[in-house]
């Protein structure tokens, strides 16, 4: 030891820092002897550094005296186990520590020997378990003295259950301290109390945004009167019913005819030619009674807006042709043309048109019945992101327009029509000039065109149209024509307010009695103000109160609603309070001892009971099965009442409803859902000239009904048009006159009306 070293407090020699490191730097490991096998040569040694590089620090170790071990901790080896190379540098293994000197090295195991010749010549074997693909791995040099941690763990096997089941246990935990967290903890008497008194409410998700609409709509017919629109439907009414009677007489001589020619025994004196005149004459006088519908018809063809009485007009066209040149032509002796066919499809047609213009009468004069009407309309989001029906008081403008609009049968038929014309156009001249027949192409256009035209097509809207019509006029209302039926599909919802529940007359007031010394006109006035205020549906029996009791209204301040069901505002610098029996247990207003009235009106002047009205409700027999009805055709009642007695537990034990399924929004948004200067929709769904539920539920469920007819008769309308104009150019291209007989084609085409008129009689069961 130097001189100059540093004696400790005790006495011992104290070092510095850069004498330690001076000394342990310059210690080098003893060369190991490395094992050689017979045969081969021994490797060279290591060359040993220049003069002079490391000679300081030995000399300095040297100069210091001895030298003290210092052992470095062990490492964990990593070379070995389930871990894996990170993709990207390769790893090599550290140095091993040095060792003192004169210290032996200590042995070491397989995996931790140095890899490289040394280590291929030192084992002469790999041991049998051992895995060569782990023991090549190599590390990456470390920098800065820091450990490698490029290095992920080797999924086991049955990691992933393992770490499944170790989740599961957590959340399981989780919950179980969630459970047993308030175990024991007393609830307070407030908490209790709000929960026994203050009724549930359904919670109200937002609405999403309204999807684009790309459809290009026509612009819409001119917004008439109701009062004009029903005179002008009048006009001509009875004759088109005449007309449609007269028809009767043509169809029945045709069907004798068809008949006579397939059944020989039925008397028949006239020659072939004589018939194919007479069934020829018989269509004509059809054309000439129907004249304005299937002129119409035609006109259609050419505003491009084409129907399936378009192609029934343009078959008897083809027909009537056929017949006139058939003994010129296509001399089909024995068969006879199809006029038999088409003087019932125009009989039909004709039989259609009456119906939707006297559906459209009684739903203008309804709309005209009242001035001032109740107008439905299906407002987008109202409710929990729903579409929903509402009632409000207003004038009927766009019913005239609405009206006006044709019907989803004819927009469906628009886009089948052409199509349809276009294959009977093209089947006809394959089943013709494809088979070098053009004789035949009248034959095949008469019945193609015939087959397009089919039969349920020309009543699919018509007749279910009328007699939804005359349902809802005897109730007092109107649909406001296609654009209210075909937005039905979205109206899952249907505001009720106090005076659909119970209209006016349908509450009574059972009795008073007053408490302490408040004067009768005051507690009166008071309770009827605050009533008024609200917008409640009990202001008339409370007005009717009024005017017997010699009471005026006051004017009241800070008017609040609460959930508990009263009302709470400052009359003349008095709290008054007014609301149901548990509204007062609420607020804390002392109740008299064995008072027991399940439907009153308590009031309270500055927290005393001052007065209580007894009411008797008397629900009307046309709400239950009103609501049943909606229920069942998918439509959720929502009540938007400001009655806190009208509450869902009042409705299910006293009146036996279904409030299970009905909703029952909190008081703000009650209050916001019955405001009737909220916004509504522009698109009228129907116009009511009375009061109560059942107007208002049948002209909902009515336009839900008949979309869901008009929709599927129309569709099977299609479908048979398709299937008669494939069979008819099969039957015409292999000539099978005797299957396409007119009698055989009229059974077909009658088959199909079957459907429609049981959806008809469907419609209007509810």
């Amino acid at each position: 030891m130097s001189e100059d070293t540093r004696k400790g407090p005790e006495g011992e020699p104290e070092f510095s820092l850069e004498e330690i490191l001076a000394e342990f730097s310059s210690r080098r490991p003893p060369q190991r002897a490395v094992p050689v096998r017979p045969g081969e040569a021994r490797p060279a040694p290591e060359q040993a550094p220049p003069d002079g590089e490391n000679d300081a620090p030995e000399r300095a170790a040297e100069e210091d005296g001895g030298d003290l071990p210092w052992p470095e901790p062990p490492r964990p080896d990593r070379s070995r186990g389930n871990v894996i190379a990170f993709p990207g540098a390769r790893k090599k293994r550290p140095a091993p520590p040095p060792a003192p000197e004169g210290a032996e090295e200590p042995e070491q195991p397989d995996e931790e020997r140095d890899e490289g010749p040394d280590a291929a010549a030192f084992d002469p074997a790999p041991p049998l378990d051992t895995h060569p693909e782990e023991d090549e791995r190599e590390e990456a040099p470390e920098e800065d003295g820091e450990e490698p941690d490029n290095v992920v763990a080797f999924p086991r096997r049955g990691a992933w259950l393992e770490g499944l089941l170790s989740r599961l246990s957590r959340k399981m935990d989780r919950y179980a301290e969630g459970m047993y967290r308030d175990e024991g903890v007393e609830v307070s008497e407030a908490t209790r109390r709000a929960e026994e008194l203050i009724p549930g409410v359904d919670e109200e998700r937002p609405a999403p945004p309204p999807p684009p609409s790309r459809r290009k709509r026509r612009p819409p017919p001119p917004d008439l009167s109701p009062q004009e629109l029903f005179q002008r439907y009048s006009r001509g009414l009875t004759s088109l019913r005449r007309r449609g009677r007269l028809l009767l007489l043509p169809c029945a001589a045709q069907l004798y005819l068809m008949l006579a020619a397939v059944f020989p025994a039925l008397p028949l004196p006239l020659e072939f030619q004589v018939q194919v005149w007479l069934s020829a004459g018989l269509l004509g006088v059809s054309l000439l009674l129907s004249w304005d519908v299937a002129f119409r018809s035609l006109v259609n063809l050419f505003r491009l807006s084409a129907g399936l009485d378009t192609l029934m007009t343009l078959g008897c066209m083809a027909t009537l042709a056929d017949a006139l040149t058939m003994t010129v032509l296509d001399p089909r002796q024995g068969h006879l043309p199809y006029c038999g066919v088409c003087c019932f499809g125009l009989y039909f047609l004709l039989r259609g048109a009456w119906y939707k213009r006297r559906g459209r009468r009684l739903a203008c004069r309804t709309a005209a019945a009242a001035s001032q009407p109740y107008l439905v309309t299906l407002d987008e989001g109202k409710w929990n992101g729903r579409d929903t029906y509402s009632k409000w008081q207003g004038e009927s403008a766009g019913f005239g327009s609405q009206i006006q609009t044709e019907d989803g049968a004819q927009r469906i038929f628009r886009v089948a029509a052409p199509l349809l014309l276009l294959a009977a156009l093209l089947f006809s001249l394959v089943a013709s000039l494809g088979r070098q027949r053009p004789e035949h192409l009248l034959w095949c256009l008469s019945a193609t065109l015939t087959a397009c035209g089919a039969f349920p097509a020309l009543l699919v809207y018509g007749k279910p149209f009328f007699l939804v019509a005359r349902r809802l006029s005897q109730l007092g209302a109107a649909l406001a024509g296609w654009p209210a039926v075909s937005r039905s599909r979205r109206g899952n919802g249907i505001l009720l307010t106090d005076l659909d529940l119970f209209p006016p007359g349908s509450v009574e007031l059972n009795g008073i009695k007053i408490f302490g010394s408040f004067p009768v006109e005051r507690v009166v006035g008071y309770t009827a103000t605050l009533i008024r205020d609200s917008g409640c549906g009990l202001d008339k029996v409370f007005h009717d109160l009024l005017r017997s009791q010699g009471a005026v209204y006051r004017r009241s301040q800070g008017l609040c609603c609460y959930e508990g069901g009263g009302l709470s505002a400052v009359i003349r610098q008095d709290q008054v309070l007014v609301g149901s029996a548990s509204f007062m247990n609420l607020m804390e207003v002392t109740l008299p001892q064995g008072l027991n009235v399940k439907n009153a009106v308590f009031c309270a002047i500055n927290g005393e009971l001052a007065g209580l009205f007894a009411l008797n409700y008397d629900l009307p027999g046309t709400v239950p099965p009103a609501l049943s009805a909606l229920l069942r055709n998918g439509v959720e009642p929502v009540l938007a009442t400001r009655d806190f007695n009208l509450i869902p537990a009042m409705l299910r034990q006293r009146f036996k409803l279904a409030a299970e399924r009905m909703e029952y929004p909190p008081v703000e948004r009650r209050r916001e859902l019955s405001d009737p200067d909220q916004p509504h929709s522009e698109v009228l769904t129907a116009v009511l000239c009375r009061e109560g539920l059942a107007p208002f539920t049948e002209a909902v469920v009515g336009a839900k009904r008949l979309r869901v007819a008009v929709r599927l008769g129309a569709t099977l309308a299609c479908l048979g048009a398709a299937a008669g104009l494939l069979l008819t150019f099969y039957l015409t291209f292999v000539d099978a006159y005797a299957s396409l007989t007119p009698l055989s084609f009229l059974v077909f085409l009658l088959a199909w009306l079957v459907p429609t008129w049981l959806i008809a009689g469907w419609v209007n069961q509810y």
